[in-house]
């Protein structure tokens, strides 16, 4: 599909990168070796991207970097530094502001002791697998529990839904459009997918002022 994609997106530019047929295949051979690991919604978001970032072919290498970077927009981190994560916290995992909350349902499953006290080689599969399932599921739209902790605990919502609904009104915008900008005010404070939601705000509705906490949105109506 990769391949299939390419050859549309860069036409004779694609076919130019190769010799011949056998290269090809040589070639999607190492790319599918590089892309191992990676779910199919990321590598698409990644194809999006890429053609809009590049005149010719990635490399394996830039390819890897832009689906990364369409990974982490979700707020997911790559597969080694989540299981980095869950290792280093494995002792406390109550008591740690995790990236996202599928490191830390990953990092459950496979087991606390597990990780602080076996080699990886003995653990880090098993995450791995944990971790896939858990991603594909985010990048299917799931909201996976919140980890019941200090740091990541969320907001004091009681009355976000009518703040909102007061800073449509003064902004003359639909209730719509004022909790889809500022949707983000539900999530916790340290989640990584909140500051993406609201850096995408602050772009998508330049004409407003997108206050980026609960007490900012509070000064704002006052």
């Amino acid at each position: 599909m990769l391949f299939a994609r390419f050859m549309t997106i860069y036409g004779h530019k694609f076919k130019s990168a190769f010799d011949d047929d056998k290269e090809i295949i040589i070639a999607k051979r190492e790319w599918a070796l590089s892309l191992a690991g990676y779910e199919e919604d990321v590598l698409v978001l990644a194809i999006e991207q890429a053609k809009r970032q590049y005149s010719w072919m990635p490399s394996i290498a830039e390819f890897l970097q832009l689906m990364d970077q369409c990974q982490e927009s979700f707020g997911l981190a790559p597969k080694e530094q989540a299981y980095a994560e869950a290792c280093r916290h494995a002792t406390a995992p109550s008591h740690h502001p995790w990236s996202h909350a599928a490191v830390y349902h990953a990092g459950r499953a496979t087991g606390w002791f597990e990780l602080k006290s076996l080699p990886r080689q003995a653990t880090q599969g098993r995450f791995n697998q944990h971790y896939k399932t858990l991603c594909q599921r985010v990048l299917a739209g799931e909201n996976l529990d919140q980890v019941k902790t200090s740091a990541l605990s969320a907001p004091n919502n009681d009355n976000l839904f009518a703040l909102i609904d007061q800073w449509a009104r003064q902004m003359d915008v639909t209730p719509e459009l004022a909790q889809s900008a500022l949707y983000f005010l539900h999530l916790p404070k340290h989640s990584p997918l909140r500051k993406n939601l609201y850096l995408r705000s602050k772009f998508e509705y330049s004409g407003y002022v997108i206050p980026d906490t609960i007490d900012a949105l509070r000064s704002q109506l006052a």
